[in-house]
């Protein structure tokens, strides 16, 4: 037989439309273009429960076309595979755009449907390919194909295939597959495209129908929840980012906010993706395989306690601008470079800082706890004028006991130089770039204190 004689199945394919859909952000409900891919293929002709698979389908997108001619925001189309030619022999071409995209068409879709009879073979992924050219292009819509087909892959396409090289430029297939007494093999071959509901009657089938096509047509609201170590939705005012999670594709970027009650506002998410949220606190965090489910309010929550770290100069900023590298304790990861004077807020743990300053100054472990700030504090720098006199080679090291710790190479371009070092006694050694006898090397000691300022003379 060319296919299981006792499957129907029922798949919904969504794909993103040529800009992000962003559900109501300009309050109002976008266009929706359903188009209809409709196996006729021979065997349709096979029966089920009351009648032929093909009659209980026609029937079924029957009701489903007149239920949506009230919707003023919706448009329809419908491509037929398996209708033309007949089988045998095999012809993988037999696909066709039947009814274009247009309003009003619902009597132009059932009456062709009423007269197509099932005659060829199933070419899904032809067909599913062919569908780039049938939604009208530059419009800002929800475009949707629903595939009807009671089996499998017959012309040796690959519908897994399909919908990565779709996801590759940006469209989302997300199907919902509903068969009846499906076998593994087509299980299998589906299960990379789509979530399989199991439709044991015609009742339960037009159940799921509806079910369906109700998540096609509306959003569902949701809120995130940013928890805090109390595990109360605390946490906010941080750009959250929605991907799509299959394709990583960016469908929506947010800045969470807390609405006039204190909880997290409302937003309204797509029911057919499903989704990956990275939270972008530091540490970012990250929520994957988030399912959104039609007709209830879905509560996203993702644990993001936060403090904060503020970095402070005791007395006046020489530096103009003096940075800090963050790091997570014992990692080397750059998490983030903060500034001198800030405050920035941190997921609650341990971190180290590797302070920017001339010597550097490295603190370790510092702790950030829910909803307090950390407050790290430096002493205030001496500002040290060494003259040279001529240009040369040096460098500065700071005393510690009996050894020297680098802490700069001085321009060699330069006849003076300026520093900002922390308070603390150093050593600078120097050649003028003319002596050429390593005996002529300079060295000076010296010693800053906080705001003070001192000459190095190395011209003598």
């Amino acid at each position: 037989m060319k296919k299981n004689a006792a499957i129907l199945c029922f798949v919904v394919v969504f794909l993103a439309g040529s800009r992000s859909w962003q559900v109501f952000a300009q309050q109002q409900q976008p266009l929706t273009r359903i188009l209809f891919v409709f196996d006729a293929s021979q065997s349709m002709l096979g029966r089920w429960q009351s009648a032929t698979k093909m009659q209980i389908a026609v029937n079924l997108l029957n009701e489903l076309v007149d239920s949506l001619k009230k919707q003023q925001h919706v448009e329809l189309a419908l491509r037929v595979f398996g209708h033309q030619k007949q089988y045998p022999p095999q012809d993988c071409d037999d696909t066709k755009l039947e009814v274009p995209f247009q309003k009003n068409n619902h009597e132009r879709i059932k009456n062709f449907l009423k007269n197509t009879q099932p005659r060829g073979t199933t070419p899904i992924a032809m067909s599913l390919e062919a569908t780039a050219i049938d939604f009208p292009k530059g419009s800002n819509s929800r475009n949707i194909i629903v595939l009807i087909t009671d089996g499998k892959e017959e012309c040796g396409g690959d519908p897994c295939a399909v919908s990565a090289a779709l996801q590759k430029n940006n469209v989302i297939l997300k199907p919902f597959i509903i068969g009846v007494g499906l076998g593994d093999e087509i299980k299998t071959s589906l299960k990379c495209v789509g979530n399989y509901y199991d439709a044991n009657t015609e009742e339960s089938f037009r159940d799921v129908l509806k079910i369906v096509i109700t998540q096609a047509l509306y959003p569902t609201t949701a809120q995130v929840n940013l928890l805090d170590t109390y595990k109360k939705p605390t946490e906010t005012n941080v750009p959250i980012t929605f991907y799509e999670s299959r394709s990583g594709r960016i469908v929506h970027n947010f800045v969470h906010t807390l609405n006039h009650a204190g909880n997290p506002d409302t937003l309204y998410l797509d029911n057919f993706l499903t989704y990956r949220l990275k939270v972008h606190t530091i540490p970012p965090v990250e929520k994957d395989d988030i399912v959104i489910t039609q007709g209830k309010h879905n509560v996203i929550a993702v644990d993001a306690p936060q403090g904060s770290i503020q970095l402070k100069i005791n007395g006046r900023n020489q530096y103009g601008v003096l940075k800090c590298i963050v790091r997570k304790s014992g990692s080397l990861e750059t998490l983030h470079v903060q500034d001198f004077g800030t405050s920035v807020k941190y997921l609650t743990g341990t971190y180290d800082l590797e302070i920017l300053s001339l010597p550097r100054i490295y603190q370790r472990n510092i702790k950030v706890n829910q909803s307090t700030t950390t407050t790290v504090e430096i002493e205030e720098a001496g500002l040290v004028n060494f003259q040279f006199g001529n240009v040369g080679y040096g460098s500065v090291f700071k005393l510690k006991g009996n050894d020297l710790e680098f802490v700069t190479n001085l321009s060699e371009t330069a006849v003076n130089q300026a520093l900002v070092l922390q308070p603390g006694n150093y050593k600078v050694v120097f050649r003028f770039r003319l002596s050429k006898e390593t005996i002529l090397t300079k060295e000076r000691t010296f010693s800053v204190k906080s705001g003070e300022s001192i000459i190095v003379n190395l011209m003598q």
